[in-house]
């Protein structure tokens, strides 16, 4: 699967394994927050996987902007998270640097 050889694809795997240390931050009552970052996140990754083995390129443009929504998704919700104080800054920055990194390799591959 060729999707798997993506470093974007690689990267967001690499925040999705740190996710259990930040939801683990998040005190009880918060369920909703951690719903919707992993549900943000899983969208982004298999967004990218999905458009990734599309054919045509209006396809996989689709299902890359669609990718691209979910990782805005979870930087915003990982900003919830910092600005109610469940996490550090340090690791708010952290997360959202590999966002980053993943957001502009995804953007080039759109054509």
């Amino acid at each position: 699967m060729n999707h798997q050889k993506l470093k974007c694809y690689c990267v967001l795997l690499g925040v999705a394994r740190k996710l259990p240390a930040l939801l683990k931050s998040l005190p009880r009552g918060n369920y909703y927050l951690e719903d919707q970052l992993k549900r943000a996140l899983s969208s982004a990754i298999l967004n990218l996987s999905e458009g990734n083995g599309r054919r045509s390129i209006k396809e996989r443009n689709r299902f890359f902007d669609i990718s691209l929504a979910s990782i805005a998704e979870t930087a915003s919700a990982i900003d919830i998270i910092c600005a109610y104080g469940y996490i550090t800054a340090t690791f708010n920055e952290e997360i959202k640097s590999e966002l980053r990194i993943s957001y502009a390799m995804l953007m080039k591959m759109r054509k």
